[in-house]
């Protein structure tokens, strides 16, 4: 099923990222956590490519298997980073092939080490151009990414918001936020996304704390801002990964429960390929 059909169905739509692991043993490991996510029955999993684009031809297949073995629709990443034009058409006629459906247009990480990148001389250069590459298979519903507190490459919030609008313009079906730890943000970047006209859904990303390096790591990495009160109990849990990870349950709880009652059209968790705290998020929240 696609993402706009999916989206206009009744009720919130839940789904959860996955990232390919590096090893046999990760991905036995991920397909044992799959296993217990399906029982919370989302309508779709995410797969991620690696840092330029390093994992691409592993989450084409990892979105295959998934597809196959799990029965759980499933939305391809696709970036721009480290690929030609005639590479990312080969994903996506590998995809169509297999019967793929959605896919999420994006920018991408540049490879690990590596400050900024250049595009690849015979690439895309913006996720844009991805949209309406995938919009002329006539096959795939695109997602776009939103960036509630602007993207960290942007040269101002105005112009990363006119960006999303063309991005949606050119097809996009659905925008999925970037993470973040304070619901005013998204609520903010809703309503100023409105404004512009931009009327497909507007899904936030959520990520569950699993360990306090972890989310300082993340949210240097994304440009994401913990707020003070997040920060003051982050720095009582430093090195006790149980009391990090039961701040994360706490503190994505309240997020969600905001969330869904300003209206969302659904919630993007970002797993880290672990099932424990979206488990105990959805079982607090009674869904």
């Amino acid at each position: 099923m696609r993402l706009r059909d999916i989206y206009a169905r009744p009720g919130p739509v839940l789904s959860f990222e996955f990232f390919p692991p590096k090893t046999e043993k990760g991905e036995e490991s991920l397909f044992q956590e799959i296993t217990a996510l399906k029982g919370l029955h989302p309508s779709f999993c995410s797969v991620t490519y690696g840092a330029g684009g390093s994992t691409r031809a592993k989450t084409v297949e990892l979105v295959d298997r998934i597809h196959k073995e799990c029965g759980i629709e499933v939305m391809c990443h696709l970036t721009v980073v480290g690929q030609s034009k005639d590479e990312v058409r080969s994903v996506l006629k590998r995809l169509k092939e297999k019967r793929i459906e959605n896919i999420i247009a994006l920018g991408g990480d540049p490879p690990q080490g590596v400050a900024d990148w250049t595009p690849h001389p015979d690439g895309f250069h913006h996720s844009v151009e991805l949209v309406r590459e995938a919009v002329d298979h006539h096959w795939f519903s695109i997602a776009v990414a939103g960036f509630p507190e602007v993207h960290p490459r942007a040269e101002s919030r105005a112009a990363d918001l006119k960006y999303l609008k063309e991005k949606v313009d050119a097809g996009a079906d659905a925008v999925i936020t970037q993470l973040f730890f304070d619901n005013e943000d998204f609520y903010r970047y809703v309503d100023d996304v409105k404004k512009l006209g931009v009327r497909v859904p507007v899904v936030p990303g959520i990520l569950p704390i699993l360990s306090v390096p972890q989310v300082r790591r993340f949210t240097a990495l994304c440009g994401a801002r913990i707020p003070p009160g997040l920060e003051r109990e982050l720095k009582k849990v430093e090195g006790d990964e149980e009391g990090a990870m039961r701040l994360g349950i706490d503190h994505a709880t309240k997020q969600c429960e905001g969330l869904l009652a300003f209206g969302v059209p659904g919630i993007h968790f970002y797993s880290l390929n672990k099932s424990r705290s979206v488990k105990a998020i959805f079982e607090n929240l009674n869904l």
